[in-house]
């Protein structure tokens, strides 16, 4: 027996050592592969592509180095929206770009607020007199807003456009709580608060469906009058409004039908789009069919980054769930953050700081440590002002609090200025079990909050009582911030949940732009040159992940993706089941949180679902379903 024990020892520890190795020589491999290419180059006369094959987003999550090497990431590749916006403006002063293709075929979303910002930049481009073409199998929502913005626009002739617009059923959890009793303890301090409903009721509360009503109609609103704008023969609300009847008449095409209601110019494969590319910029240096002269949007990025060095603004980066302590990118941790904000005060050449802000909000206390980092920026003369991205809410508006200005897109989500606290207790679900609970106490509040034999009415006292004091807190941070009255700020907050549009109304931001309105306004407020250069104030992934991820990036193709038909109907089924994972995700992230929140769940159904939450759900339903089969 022992020899076989050390036999397999020795045996491991090979297997050990040959992993070791093996993975040595792979990034021996991969340093010399990216260290032994020339410079990269932009061919002239070239279309930038840009393949949106994934979610956009403000800041893409953190992928494992394991999951980059294997392939076995089962989260979509993310895309950065400084990444595009940054690429077409510099395309438009590139003599070396001739025009834009729009590669749509796998794109999975954005925010509404990430569109407009993208169409600007797009719009931009075309008033330069270059022209953006536009293609995709089948457009939903996200992806035909970006291919109004084309020149022209292509369908497959398999494929067809449907719109849904924002809106949709959200999840509640009361009476399968109530079945496995399970008691969700809610104080909560508004009476638009309805992050805390899914653990209350069964449906919607009248005030909290009145209110997400106006915010969907005013996002749509918003969409809409976009869409036409860039294209006005294309009367989307014409269309959806005899839909069945285009359908029927059109003997079930859908292509057709888009071409008829004028949303798309033409009817093509991707090999024939490619051709019809061809004759405005070149043959693919490959001289496949469909291929043309083309640089994607990864090598473009590459290609024209700069080295600058001088006076700059510093944009600090608030996106996703803000928890506390450290979090990877995607997440917004607030020790994290505030960190790299006391680091960016040692650069000398910042002058002015960006707090870009994509985030429903999450814990009081990080939001506070962020914010108050902000307030020491501030306090050694650094301008700083807040940029909304989709979601900027509860939490995310607690943080912009410290700036000296504030920009949202008409179609940001914002306000939901409240507070909550949850804390289950299982007392009901132990006593069916037959399992029982006691103990000893050297004070009353010994063992408080118990979550396994309920909350005392004292503490109950006490937590509503913190609750009130924080939202007392909040709606003072705002008052002073935006120079309202606290009635004022209490009249619109209640965790009521506002468009951007709205919000200007209301005087809870100071203008209407993206990213680069912000940008704009730091500089001007810093006294630098209309066109200083920016640095991106966020965790760096490690080493050998931005190895990984430079490979990947150049070997993005050049042409128009060519995988097999699109679904639209199939699209939109399976956005409709990320969205439902996403809210079970978000759901169990709120109730295994920090006590006391700022956060806005019901945010969540108007934005792309987040990829980690439908990760954290997929986990849960796989435990559960593991249970269940013992």
């Amino acid at each position: 027996m022992a020899f076989l024990r050390g036999t397999w020892r020795f045996l491991v520890g090979v297997k050990d050592a040959l992993v070791l190795i093996l993975l040595l020589l792979f990034f021996i491999g991969l340093w010399g592969v990216l260290h032994s290419r020339g410079p990269l180059t932009v061919p002239g006369g070239a279309a930038l592509v840009l393949n949106l094959n994934g979610p956009v987003v403000d800041q893409p999550s953190e992928q494992s180095t394991l999951a980059l090497a294997s392939g076995n990431s089962s989260a979509p590749r993310q895309i950065a929206v400084r990444d595009i916006v940054r690429a077409v403006d510099r395309a438009r002063t590139d003599s070396r770009i001739k025009l834009i293709v729009l590669d749509l075929d796998t794109f999975i979303g954005a925010g509404q607020a990430n569109l407009q910002s993208i169409a600007g930049s797009l719009q931009a481009f075309r008033r330069a007199g270059k022209p953006v073409y536009a293609y995709a199998t089948a457009y939903t929502d996200a992806s035909y807003y970006l291919a109004a913005q084309a020149n022209r626009v292509a369908i497959n002739p398999l494929g067809g456009v449907l719109l849904t617009g924002p809106g949709g059923p959200n999840i509640y959890f009361k009476k399968a709580l109530d079945k496995l009793d399970i008691d969700v303890n809610v104080f909560r301090v508004g009476t638009y608060k309805s992050a805390v409903e899914p653990f209350l009721r069964s449906d919607a509360s009248p005030e909290a469906k009145a209110a997400e009503q106006a915010l969907v109609d005013s996002l749509w609103g918003s969409y809409i009058a976009d869409v036409r704008a860039a294209r006005p023969a294309a009367d989307v609300n014409a269309v959806l409004a005899n839909l069945p009847a285009r359908i029927k008449s059109a003997d079930g095409d859908l292509a057709t039908v888009a071409v008829q209601s004028h949303l798309v110019d033409q009817i093509s494969t991707s090999v024939d789009f490619g051709r019809g590319i061809a004759k405005l910029v070149g043959r693919g240096s490959d001289r496949r069919e469909g291929s043309f002269n083309s640089v994607p949007l990864g090598r473009y990025l590459a290609a024209t980054d700069s080295r600058d060095s001088g006076p700059a603004v510093g944009i600090v980066y608030v996106a996703g769930m803000i928890v506390d302590g450290d979090a990877p990118l995607g997440t917004a941790g607030g020790d994290t953050i505030s960190a790299l904000i006391a680091k960016a005060l040692t650069n000398p050449d910042i002058k002015a700081l960006v707090v870009r802000i994509d985030s429903p909000g999450g814990s009081v206390l990080a939001s506070e440590r962020i914010r108050e980092a902000l307030v020491v920026a501030k306090q050694k003369g650094l301008p700083i002002v807040a940029s909304f991205g989709p979601v900027a809410a509860s939490g995310g508006y607690w943080v912009s609090t410290a700036a000296d200005a504030v920009y949202a897109q008409p179609s940001t989500i914002t306000g939901s200025i409240g507070v909550f606290a949850v804390i289950p207790t299982f007392n009901r679900a132990l006593t069916a079990l037959g399992i029982g609970t006691d103990g000893v106490k050297s004070t009353p509040y010994s063992g408080d909050p118990d979550i396994l034999r309920g909350l005392t009415p004292d503490t109950k006292v006490i937590l509503q009582a913190s609750v009130e004091d924080i939202y007392r807190r909040f709606t003072g941070l705002v008052a002073k911030a935006r120079n309202l009255p606290v009635t004022r700020v209490d009249e619109i907050g209640q965790g009521r949940v506002w468009s951007g549009k709205s919000a200007l109304d209301l005087k809870l931001v100071d203008g209407l732009g993206g990213l680069d309105f912000a940008v704009a306004e730091a500089r001007r407020r810093a006294h630098l040159d209309v066109d200083a250069r920016t640095i991106d104030i966020e965790r760096k992934p490690s080493r050998t992940a931005q190895l990984l991820a430079a490979l990947l990036s150049t070997s993005n193709g050049d042409e128009i993706d060519t995988q097999a038909a699109r679904d639209p109907f199939g699209q939109a089924t399976r956005l409709g089941q990320a969205r439902i994972l996403s809210a079970i995700g978000e759901a169990s992230a709120v109730a295994s949180g920090p006590t006391i929140q700022a956060h806005c769940l019901s945010c969540s159904g108007l934005v792309p679902p987040r990829p980690d939450y439908v990760a954290r759900a997929q986990g849960l339903l796989a435990k559960t379903m593991a249970l269940a089969a013992r």
